[in-house]
Formats: structure tokens, sequence, C-alpha cells
């Protein structure tokens, strides 16, 4: 009666803590029948391929998408465990300022993990764009207890293959999770007059040294010129001003939407 998208769709808003009957109300499904597919569905999601349980594990689908989802994931992300299902999900706050990255978000999921439901969970000024799968530790080694900052974050051979083939991606994830792109200005005399000028720069800020580690030795990687901006007791922010690196990111990256 009910086809495959729908039945999980059901069992994402049950991933989200919701219980069986409010979910029932929500949708008008029964509690037995969505009972009925946690059994069948979430046994099958046991067994699905997942590339790096294979015999011999090889790198995920549609890398290009994964490069950039895990620039989100190490700026914005967070996996966590299910207890009652087995399970984890997969949570990216995206802001609801930038309605472009929200899709963008959902897009990467899906191409990674393309069995997988993706639904949007509305948070006071922004969204939690969410995935369960039994598979996203696989995906995502990083995962661990504890804030990212507080423990070693340290990409696997696999992924740095994968961030080396597609850098652009993987900046642009993280740029779009825990950076910016702004227009500057400073003043400057000129002929006993003192003139504004206005150039744009892109930030790029966070509290983990071994994420902005990766970031840089990223840049350095594409040829983009980078240099410490002014620090928090928190968190360090990482500069690009050069105007012929500036549009380098520009035509790869450029401003959130």
């Amino acid at each position: 009666m009910y086809d495959i998208a729908t039945r999980r769709h059901v069992l994402a808003l049950v991933a989200q803590g919701r219980s069986l009957n409010s979910v029932s109300k929500q949708t008008g499904i029964s509690r037995y029948a969505i009972r009925s597919w946690q059994t069948r569905i979430e046994a099958r999601s046991r067994t699905t391929a997942c590339p790096r349980c294979e015999r011999v594990p090889r790198p995920p689908d549609a890398v290009d998408s994964y490069s950039y989802l895990l620039g989100l994931y190490l700026g914005d992300g967070c996996i966590s465990r299910q207890a009652a299902r087995g399970g984890y999900v997969l949570r990216i706050a995206c802001a609801d300022a930038w309605p472009g990255l929200i899709v963008a978000c959902r897009e990467a999921i899906t191409a990674v993990r393309p069995m997988n439901s993706v639904c949007v969970v509305q948070r006071e000024g922004c969204v939690m764009v969410t995935s369960y799968s039994h598979h996203w530790p696989c995906y995502f080694p990083q995962h661990g207890p504890g804030k990212k900052h507080e423990r070693p974050i340290v990409l696997e051979a696999w992924q740095q293959e994968i961030v080396d083939e597609h850098p652009w991606e993987f900046l642009r994830g993280l740029v779009h999770s825990d950076g910016c792109r702004i227009t500057n200005w400073a003043t400057r005399m000129v002929g006993g007059e003192r003139k504004r000028y206005e150039y744009p720069r892109y930030f790029f800020t966070n509290m983990s040294t071994d994420i902005l580690r990766l970031y840089t030795d990223t840049l350095d990687r594409v040829g983009v010129a980078w240099k410490p901006a002014r620090q928090s007791r928190r968190a360090e922010n990482i500069s690009v001003a050069r105007k012929a690196s500036v549009a380098l990111m520009d035509a790869h990256i450029g401003p959130k939407y």
C-alpha cells in the first residue's frame, strides 16, 4: 500500500527520537505498520551494500560528493548512535540563511548513500539534515566520543586519496560549514585625502587544529595563499585575501547562497 520512499520517510521521523504514536498521528499510518517496517526494512539495511564493509574495502560511490560531504561533516556534522535501533544518525547543521547549502547537503548525502532516506529537522535558526544508516561510521571513521576539537582528527589513507583527487569539493564543504566570504574594507591616505577601499576575503574558523591543518594543507595543494588571522581563545581563523587566491576560490567555491 505504501511505497518504499514513504516507509523510509516515516522511519526517518522515528529515528529523530519521536514516538510511534506521534509519527502515526502525523502521517496517518498505523503504529502496527510502522513497527513492521522497522523489523523488515531495518533488517535489510544491515546487509545493504557498504563499500567499506566489503571483503576488499573500496572507496564510497560518488567520491566527489563524498569529498564535499566530508568537509561538511568535519565542520558542522555529527554522528550519534541510536541505541534502540542499533544504527547511526548522521546530522549536518545548515543555517536557514543558506537554502542552497541545505539543498547541496541533501544531494550529497543522497549521492553517497542513495539507499537511505534524508530528512530535514527544523531547529532555531538552522536545520539538521539527517540520515539514518548502520554504516555512517564506516564512511566517517573520525566519529568518536567527545567533541572533534578535543580528540585527534586524521584522515585515513583512502579518504586522503579522495581529497587529493577532489580537493575543491573538500574545501567547498569546509567553507560551507565553518567558513564565509565577506567584503572587507580599509582606509588609506591618498593625496592628503583618506579613501576607503573594499575587497573580498575568505575566512575559515574552527577550534580543531587538525581540521585547520587539513584545510590549509589542501589550500596549499591547489595553490591558494593563506595566513592566520586574528585568533580568539577558542578558535583560529584562516584568511585568504590575496587577489589571485580570492579569484581562485571564487571560481571553485563562491559565497554561500
